[in-house]
């Protein structure tokens, strides 16, 4: 048809669309190719530019027909189903919300684009094709383009076998490993340095063996070689980042509520110190323990060299193998609430002990003790007090010693047995009050026993104390003996109790067997007293007798005038001595001094022991005791009294020492010599050698303490 004469306007309108689109190729041809045979045959050739022109508009209508024609939108279970292939973690990020509708957005734009541009292809492909001849030139970019697809070609090193081989060492390599198991947290650092090593050790030198090897390297162009190992480092780049970010992942996943079994357990404890319940590491302390980790996970394999870098003995540059900010933020921030989530119950748990028992260690307690002390109480108002505390120390003891959380293991033993300890404490100071009330009234008891002995042992003076004597026998025994053994009753009940709930000094001991003693020792006062009554009426025999000697002599007395008076002063005189005999006969009560003398000698000697069992405790308690409870002045000055007190002590007993010498001088008639002090140091007074020994001791420990 190119070839005919008859061509037209009509003709071609006439032709199918196909036949049309060949002529007018032909024409495009002939027209690029003239040659004069064919000049008449197309001397109506602007017929074909029309209908070209025609072919150009009814093109671009319809192209703009298929692109502003309504298209139905991707569906959204389409868009959903997507959605649901993106991994877990990533959606856990917190621009994860935004990135999934931009990415929605331009799948929806992607999709009608792709419908726009195959709607119709088929129909208008062929004009699409044979109007391209006639386009212009294909432009620089699209020139540009084709040279860099043919560079690549000629350097695209990715395709190098030597590429797949280290692809198949890292997978051999790195396949199912991760720089941190999870038993292993306690040394994190310590495991991901051993990790890095084990890489060094057997990942990149069989990478750089490969590398530089002559095969690969006399292959290559020595142009080429920077470039091939750049590659091959982009390569070693990509593995280290994803076994990082699997690492870092893989600790993440150690946090996952669905994987309770591989969560991290920690050892925590509640504590008490200086007052004040708390845990121990801090919750603070904790997390950022946790999150050290990530970050020794992600600063691992920092120092990999490239190929270069290794062929030049230099350590830098290294292989980029940090994990991207995205990823590790969000390992961070998932990381951190799970945590936190996890430290809620052991932080819940710290604050019921604090709701319960804070109490006993804020100083509600002491002031409550404080003014239940201040206070008339009685026993059972006493002894409801001290159970209260000690219920309230079984109730503690009673808690779990430890307490088991899915990622903390919570020890308690240490709060609770601070706790119980001071319990005990408050029930110990009310404990002790009793037992000094019980002291004094066991003390009154025996006070009165003891009066009633020496009331039925005195003796009588005249017949008016005898018969106060008798009358304070009687009524001891009808009202005073009873209100003692209900006193005594009372006094049983307070021993079984403080014999369960508190350990007795022997001192105390020994006046409680003293008391409960007396009842039966106070029967033999009685029965002195039965004597004296018949001794009473022997008495009162005798005393008739005299009084009618008396009688005699005053007759006698009566005749003489001048002697009246001196008579009468003997009489009164001998009814005096009559009185004195009757009196006798009534028990009057005899004292002791020998007692008071001897009080007064031993006081020295007691007060010379107390005063060295003080110091023995003190030091002891110095020595022995907590180092930060030591105060420096308040100890030079308790040294420096007792050093005092003992130097008096011993100056005492020395003088005490030579005024008894010079006393045996004297009783023995030896010849007097004057006793010095310096005879009497020597060890012959065991209160002088005590003394001695004291005031050694404290200049020892002066000296020990200055240095």
């Amino acid at each position: 048809m190119a070839t005919s004469s008859g061509i037209n306007k009509a003709t071609l309108e006439g032709l199918p669309k196909l036949q049309v689109l060949f002529c007018v190729m032909n024409v495009n041809k002939l027209l690029r190719f003239p040659e004069k045979k064919y000049f008449k045959i197309f001397k109506n050739i602007y017929c074909l530019y029309f209908v070209l022109h025609c072919l150009k508009m009814k093109y671009r209508f319809m192209k703009h027909c298929v692109e502003s024609r309504p298209f139905a939108p991707i569906q959204k279970e389409w868009l959903d189903s997507v959605v649901a292939r993106i991994a877990p973690e990533l959606r856990e990020y917190p621009k994860s919300d935004k990135l999934l509708q931009e990415l929605c957005t331009e799948a929806t734009e992607e999709f009608r684009n792709v419908i726009v541009k195959h709607t119709g292809k088929a129909s208008y492909m062929g004009v699409q094709k044979y109007l391209h001849p006639l386009n212009s030139t294909q432009s620089s970019s699209e020139l540009y383009r084709g040279f860099y697809l043919g560079v690549s070609e000629r350097k695209l090193h990715i395709l190098h076998p030597v590429m797949q081989a280290i692809l198949d060492i890292g997978y051999v390599s790195f396949t199912g490993m991760v720089l941190l198991e999870s038993c292993r947290c306690r040394s994190a650092a310590v495991e991901c340095e051993k990790k890095e090593s084990e890489i060094m050790n057997t990942w990149f030198p069989q990478i750089i063996q490969l590398l530089t090897t002559e095969e690969i390297v006399g292959e290559l162009k020595e142009e080429q070689l920077n470039s091939f190992y750049n590659c091959a480092s982009t390569l070693m780049s990509n593995q280290l980042k994803f076994l990082l970010q699997e690492s870092v992942k893989r600790f993440v996943s150690f946090f996952d509520p669905s994987n309770q079994h591989c969560l991290p357990v920690f050892l925590m404890s509640l504590t008490f110190d200086d007052g004040k319940m708390d845990i121990y590491p801090t919750l603070k302390d904790l997390e950022h323990s946790v999150l050290e980790i990530i970050n020794s996970i992600a600063s691992s394999l920092q120092r990999v060299q490239t190929v270069q870098s290794w062929l030049a003995q230099t350590s830098s540059p290294c292989v980029d193998a940090c994990v991207p900010d995205e990823i590790l933020t969000w390992a961070l921030v998932t990381v951190t609430n799970a945590v936190r989530k996890h430290l809620e119950e052991p932080d819940k748990h710290l604050k019921t002990y604090v709701k319960s028992y804070d109490w006993l260690v804020n100083g509600t307690a002491q002031t409550q003790v404080d003014t239940f002390l201040k206070e008339e109480h009685t026993f059972e108002e006493f002894t409801e007090q001290v159970e209260e505390f000690h219920a309230l120390s079984r109730e503690i003891t009673n808690l779990p010693s430890k307490v088991y959380f899915p990622m903390i293991h919570l020890e308690c033993e240490e709060l609770k047995q601070s706790l119980c300890d001071k319990a005990k404490m408050f029930a110990d100071i009310l404990l002790k009050t009793l037992v000094a009330k019980h002291r004094e009234q066991n003390l009154e008891i025996c006070s009165e026993f003891e009066i009633i002995q020496e009331k039925s042992q005195e003796i009588p003076e005249n017949i008016d104390a005898m018969a106060q004597m008798v009358d304070y026998m009687i009524l001891t025994k009808t009202k005073t003996l009873e209100d003692l053994n209900e006193k005594l009753q009372e006094a049983s009940t307070r021993l079984m109790y403080m014999l369960d709930v508190h350990i007795m000094e022997p001192e105390d001991l020994e006046l409680n067997s003293t008391v409960f003693l007396w009842p039966k020792n106070i029967l033999d006062a009685f029965v002195l007293n039965d004597v004296l009554q018949t001794a009473k009426q022997k008495g009162e025999k005798e005393l008739v007798e005299k009084r009618e000697k008396l009688m005699i002599d005053l007759e006698r007395l009566g005749n003489l005038s001048e002697m009246i008076q001196q008579l009468l002063r003997d009489a009164e005189e001998a009814v005096d001595i009559v009185n004195k005999e009757e009196v006798f006969y009534q028990w009057d009560l005899t004292s002791y001094p020998e007692v008071e003398a001897i009080k007064e000698h031993i006081e020295p000697y007691h007060k010379l022991f107390a005063f060295v069992l003080k110091w023995q405790n003190t030091e002891s308690r110095w020595m022995d005791g907590s180092f930060l409870e030591l105060n420096g002045e308040t100890m030079e000055i308790q040294v420096d009294e007792f050093y005092r007190e003992v130097f008096k002590l011993l100056k005492f007993f020395q003088q005490k020492q030579v005024k008894a010498a010079q006393e045996k001088e004297k009783i023995s008639g030896m010849k007097k010599q004057k006793v010095s002090e310096e005879d009497v140091k020597r060890p012959d007074d065991p209160a002088v050698i005590l003394c001695s020994g004291a005031m050694t001791q404290i200049k020892t420990f002066k000296v020990f303490k200055n240095c």
